[in-house]
C-alpha cells in the first residue's frame, strides 16, 4: 500500500513495476545489497539498518507520525486484529481477551524501557543487533498507540487510501461503522486504566 501512495504521487502505477518479495528481515537485506531491487519498501529493523549504514536514501517514512500524514494525509491504523464479524459475535469474550492483551501490552510498552523490550523480542528478529532493534523501536515508539484505540479518523484514512489504486473499492458504497469497533478496546482501556 505505501508503496503504490509514492508510485501514484510520482504519476505511476504499480503496473509500471515489479513487485518482489523479499521477506523483511536477511532476506531483504541480501536481495537490497546484492542489487536484486532497485527500491524496497519494507518494515524495521531491515529499515533503520540500511539507513544507519548510509545504503539507502528513505523518500517515505510511515514509522513516525508526520510520515505517515504525509503519505495517508492521518494516522493510518496499521497492527489491529482482524476477525470476520461472524467469529466475533459468538465469541465475544475471545475478542475481549484478545483486545486485553492487546491493550496491557500497549500499556507496558508506554513505560519499558530498552531491557525489557529486548527481553520480550525473539532473537532471531534483533538480526543480532540489540542496538540497532532499539533505535528502530524508537523510530517508531511515538507511532504506537498508547490504548489500542482505532483513530476517529482512521478508517477514512485506509478508505481512501486504499480506492486510490483500486479501481474496484467504491468508498460511497462502503459504511465504514459496519467495518471496525472500538468496543472491546474501550472495555480493555478500562481495564487497565490505558
Amino acid at each position: 500500500m505505501v508503496a503504490n501512495r509514492i508510485l501514484l504521487r510520482a504519476g505511476l502505477t504499480a503496473s509500471d513495476v515489479s513487485f518482489i518479495g523479499v521477506g523483511t528481515s536477511t532476506g531483504a537485506l541480501t536481495a537490497f545489497r546484492s542489487g536484486q531491487i532497485d527500491a524496497m519498501s519494507n518494515t524495521d529493523p531491515v529499515m533503520t539498518m540500511l539507513e544507519q549504514k548510509g545504503e539507502i536514501r528513505i523518500i517515505a517514512d510511515t514509522r513516525t507520525l508526520k510520515g505517515t500524514v504525509e503519505v495517508f494525509g492521518g494516522p493510518m491504523p496499521a497492527g489491529c486484529l482482524y476477525a470476520p464479524r461472524e467469529f466475533v459475535q459468538k465469541h465475544p469474550n475471545t475478542a475481549q481477551a484478545l483486545a486485553n492483551a492487546i491493550v496491557h501490552s500497549l500499556k507496558w510498552l508506554q513505560t519499558a524501557g530498552p531491557g525489557d523490550i529486548i527481553k520480550t523480542v525473539p532473537e532471531a528478529y534483533l538480526l543480532g543487533d540489540r542496538a540497532l532493534y532499539l533505535a528502530a523501536f524508537n523510530k517508531v515508539r511515538e507511532a504506537i498507540s498508547p490504548d489500542g484505540m482505532f483513530p476517529d479518523d482512521g478508517g477514512n484514512i485506509a478508505l481512501r487510501a486504499l480506492a486510490s489504486f483500486d479501481a474496484s473499492i467504491k468508498p460511497d458504497q462502503i459504511d465504514l461503522a459496519r467495518t471496525f469497533t472500538n468496543q472491546f478496546a474501550r472495555r480493555a482501556k478500562r481495564q487497565f486504566n490505558a
